[in-house]
């Protein structure tokens, strides 16, 4: 065979691995757009027939055809995984990437029914869900993606100052806590209302500093119930700290709508509509 001739084929192969490649692993074409949505109306599937099994009712009367759901929306999705991996340019970067270990654990819960205790083996399939996480490139909700890098950005930008606002918040539960114990706890004879030590006081002081209340513990005397008073208000008065503070950072925070088109070499996501070169690793796109 001549040299021009493995060349050609050379140049099929990839020509077949990159037709496949835009189909699967993006959504910028309507076949890829198609796929995409045919995959996720599995995936809800899926989990429906999961959720249903968990129904003692149902599992009961319908056991054999839940199974058999279970075992094609398997089958399809390992197919699917293993397309992905053939398509991949660089495969392990596939299979150890975020969506790439959630595409596994999509199907090995049914996999590994027949060596453990069964039912809730399968249930675990559940984590399915998260495979709706794509719906966000699929359906070409570009805003929320530019949202959602903003807003990431703009809590690590703020990370200094949101490490500042936790340790404030950790110091005052402490303090409380304590005081609380040694106002409410064993050491007082007239009280005994929950309040037995310090984790169990600072417990209740995070209840009450973010305003849930749960009401299982509660001071009884004069001076814890002032105590408790101040730790609502203070409670009330840092919710709004970082909220503020990402905010801020937000504000400054501005970015671009980004395409639907994934790093052949890193597998990310999110790149410039210009973008010729991928931003994380270099590669081309």
């Amino acid at each position: 065979m001549s040299q021009t001739s493995f060349v050609d084929n050379d140049v099929r192969d990839r020509s077949w691995r990159d037709r496949w490649y835009e189909v699967i692993f993006e959504a910028d074409t309507p076949a890829g757009k198609m796929f995409d949505v045919l995959l996720l109306v599995a995936i809800l599937a899926s989990v429906l027939v999961v959720m249903l099994e968990s129904v003692e009712s149902i599992r009961r009367a319908y056991p054999l055809l839940l199974w058999r759901a279970e075992l094609l929306f398997t089958g399809l999705f390992t197919l699917e995984y293993f397309a992905r991996i053939v398509c991949a340019r660089r495969p392990l970067r596939y299979i150890f990437s975020f969506y790439g270990l959630v595409d596994l654990l999509a199907v090995l819960p049914t996999y590994l029914t027949p060596f453990f205790a069964g039912e809730r083996t399968q249930r675990l399939a559940v984590i399915r869900a998260l495979r709706l996480l794509r719906a966000f490139r699929i359906f070409k909700l570009a805003h929320m993606l530019s949202e959602a890098s903003a807003l990431r950005e703009a809590v690590w930008s703020a990370r200094a100052k949101i490490a500042v606002f936790l340790s404030t918040v950790l110091i005052a539960v402490v303090i409380v806590g304590s005081a609380m114990h040694l106002i409410e706890g064993d050491d007082n004879p007239a009280t005994h209302t929950g309040f037995d030590s310090v984790p169990e006081s600072m417990y209740w002081a995070i209840v009450t500093m973010t305003t849930v209340g749960y009401g299982d513990v509660s001071p009884t005397t004069a001076v814890g119930k002032l105590l408790a008073a101040g730790m609502m208000v203070l409670g009330y008065c840092m919710i709004i700290v970082p909220t503020g503070i990402v905010s801020a950072e937000l504000a400054q925070t501005g970015g671009k709508i980004p395409t639907t088109v994934v790093c052949g070499e890193c597998m990310a996501e999110g790149h410039d509509r210009d973008a010729v070169h991928c931003k994380f690793c270099g590669g081309k796109l």
